[in-house]
């Protein structure tokens, strides 16, 4: 089973706990990037390069709202959580069919 470069740029995204927690906060709704910062406890300078990561794994989209064009509101994009449960779940066929094997193999041993 081979993992998509897609796939590990999302794991490598969602290593860090702060980028999790990021995730965790867009499911609510779109924030600003100050405001994830407030919420975090961080530095503007340490969330952007959060939301830098989280960008490059694909995970969230920045869009500026029409009133002020210097603020950044973060939301999640779906794709890279749904080809990640897709190799989740491929993951899960692939060991469970070794151990439904291996028990026949220890019944029959038995």
């Amino acid at each position: 089973m081979a993992v998509s470069a897609g796939v590990d740029r999302t794991l490598a995204a969602l290593a860090d706990p702060h980028r999790r927690r990021v995730i965790d906060l867009l499911t609510e709704r779109p924030r600003a990037a100050g405001e994830l910062a407030r919420e975090l406890g961080v530095t503007a300078p340490a969330m952007s390069r959060h939301l830098k990561a989280l960008r490059a794994g694909g995970l969230v989209e920045e869009s500026h709202p029409d009133f002020d064009a210097r603020v950044r509101i973060y939301a999640l994009r779906p794709e890279p959580m749904v080809h990640l449960l897709r190799w989740l779940e491929e993951s899960e066929r692939l060991w469970s069919s070794q151990l439904a094997a291996f028990k026949a193999h220890v019944e029959k041993e038995a």
